[in-house]
């Protein structure tokens, strides 16, 4: 015997008496919290509402039953208190009026069928109008509201004072009035859950048509780079190994500079095939190998050795970063060193990174004296863009200007435990006097 619709009723039976209730989705007034004024105006509005009707209710019971004041007052509050808390707390504002249907028949006059002592004219409905009206809107929106379980007993409960106050002439009239409001509250309910759930699905659908769009345009971007960069860098490192064999008497500096070409350029490639395969990957939370940190940084200044330049490294650290930081202060220092090997070729660069008080400070100097690598020394890169967006998505500043001696400074302020935010676009701290207009310009990294 298949117990579970037994256990459904129990447990609907218990949310009915005493369960949690059916919070709303949102406020009443919340579509009003712009204009603070209006909403205590409705506010004040349906306080005065509710005291009318109470009032009314009062005087109807004041007069037709004969109560106390101090009676007819309680009772007609308790017919209004289901209203305030109607879309709120459904399920409270059902039981307020279920004592009210029972307390609201107090002191009736007799029914149809009754003996009569008095020359009294019969009341054929138990309940003042105010809390037939009541009855009627709480029935028809609690079953908008609650699970069908829960709805069953809710209305057997509500007829069992019909069925015990109402005059037998009018039971079935009323009983079919209270059913069919609960079975069109119930229909208002589904339709109102089908078309959440058709939106929801809606949703979904744009999120998963976004979601394929970026991997598209993620896939498209491996591809040029896979095509572009990637074959550009093979053949560097090509180039550089076979170039001391094709040439005659090379000397020994300059095969150990190609030697550090091609191993630039392997790396290079790694690099590129790691970021490729992230680019590819459909996972949120892709694989990757370990990132560099300030760990990494002495062999970062071997390698600008071997290129050629003259590089020192001055770190006083306490205690490692946190793993965002670290790579942040590599890269940065990364930047830097190739910015100055770009526009400052043979220039003294000096790369400091201190630890004071909670905050890493990444500092690359070049001196003055340097001459452009190339034609292209003028910028027009990405290289100051990427520094700055890497330290002020850890909640860090950023600053590049030339130096009094005529040299160039780029310096970086990360918080050591700081993780990367959501808006590395917010503008950092502006750059130290000189010439910030013109930081991209004499400075602007590789592309």
């Amino acid at each position: 015997m298949d117990r579970r619709p037994a256990r459904i009723a129990l447990a609907a039976l218990r949310r009915v008496v005493a369960g949690p209730d059916y919070p709303a989705t949102r406020p009443p007034l919340a579509r009003l919290r712009p204009r603070p004024r209006t909403a205590a105006a409705l506010r004040t509005l349906g306080l005065l509402a509710l005291l009318g009707l109470a009032l009314v209710t009062a005087q109807f019971l004041l007069d037709s039953r004969q109560l106390p004041v101090a009676t007819a007052w309680v009772i007609a509050l308790l017919t209004v208190a289901p209203l305030p808390v109607l879309l709120t707390r459904p399920l409270l504002a059902w039981r307020i009026m279920l004592v009210g249907q029972l307390f609201g028949t107090f002191n009736r006059r007799p029914t149809d069928g009754a003996v009569v002592v008095s020359p009294v004219a019969y009341e054929s409905w138990p309940w003042s109008p105010t809390q037939v009206l009541v009855i009627l809107v709480v029935l028809a929106v609690v079953a908008a509201r609650v699970d069908r379980a829960v709805l069953a007993w809710i209305g057997l409960l509500s007829l069992i004072p019909v069925w015990i106050f109402v005059a037998p002439s009018s039971q079935v009239g009323v009983s079919l009035l209270f059913v069919v409001l609960l079975i069109v509250g119930d229909l208002v309910r589904g339709n109102l859950l089908t078309r959440r759930a058709l939106a929801e699905q809606a949703e979904l659908g744009e999120l998963e048509k976004a979601r394929r769009a970026v991997l598209e345009e993620r896939a498209r971007i491996a591809r040029e780079l896979h095509d572009v960069v990637a074959h550009h860098m093979s053949m560097i490192a090509v180039q550089a190994e076979t170039a001391p064999y094709r040439l005659a008497a090379v000397p020994d500096p300059a095969r150990a500079e190609f030697a550090a070409i091609a191993d630039s350029a392997r790396a290079a490639l790694t690099d590129m095939r790691r970021l490729l395969g992230v680019l590819r990957s459909e996972s949120e939370d892709p694989q990757t190998a370990p990132q560099p940190g300030l760990a990494e940084l002495p062999a970062l200044v071997a390698a600008a050795h071997r290129a050629g330049m003259t590089v020192t490294l001055d770190t006083d650290v306490a205690a490692e970063p946190s793993a965002p930081v670290g790579l942040a202060a590599y890269r940065i220092v990364q930047e830097g060193l190739a910015n100055a090997a770009r526009h400052a070729a043979g220039a003294e660069v000096r790369v400091t990174v201190r630890d004071r008080a909670g905050v890493l400070t990444v500092r690359v100097h070049n001196a003055a004296g340097g001459s452009p690598a190339g034609p292209d020394a003028r910028g027009g890169g990405q290289g100051l863009a990427g520094m700055r967006e890497r330290a002020v998505s850890l909640g860090g500043s950023f600053t590049a200007c030339p130096t009094p001696e005529g040299g160039y400074a780029i310096e970086a302020l990360l918080p050591t435990d700081a993780a990367p935010r959501d808006d590395p676009d917010r503008p950092s701290a502006p750059d130290r006097p000189g010439e910030p207009g013109r930081a991209d310009e004499r400075m602007g990294g590789a592309p």
